[in-house]
């Protein structure tokens, strides 16, 4: 049975496979910095209604399931946890940027959560 989510003006079920990489895919994402970049994208995600299904913080990249509410657009999204990330994160560690430009993003209906989920985790 479908979980729909609802807000004041609409009920959903939108879900997307977000995935971004570090710049030059430095393998910068692990120990304490992967445990900030989590607490961070957790914070980011709780502040926009933005539920998170199944993520996975790898070295170089990061993968996300969600549930977004509709009016929120994705590349809003993803400006504001790239953003942030970096802001709050000790500069100087990784050089000037920390991310490589843009995301991958996709929505899905014939492939199931659980074969999302499982992709992540299979992730490293």
């Amino acid at each position: 049975m479908k979980n729909y989510r609802k807000t004041s003006h609409s009920v959903y079920d939108l879900k997307y496979h977000l995935v971004w990489v570090t710049k030059n895919r430095k393998p910068v994402l692990y120990g304490d910095m992967a445990d900030l970049v989590r607490e961070l994208i957790r914070e980011i995600c709780k502040s926009l209604n933005i539920k998170i299904i199944k993520g996975h913080i790898s070295k170089d990249h990061v993968h996300l399931l969600v549930s977004a509410p509709p009016q929120i657009s994705l590349s809003k999204v993803m400006g504001l946890i790239k953003g942030k990330i970096s802001r709050k994160l000790p500069k100087g560690f990784w050089g000037r940027h920390l991310w490589e430009r843009g995301y991958f993003a996709a929505s899905f209906g014939c492939v199931t959560d659980e074969i999302i989920m499982q992709y992540i985790a299979l992730q490293d």
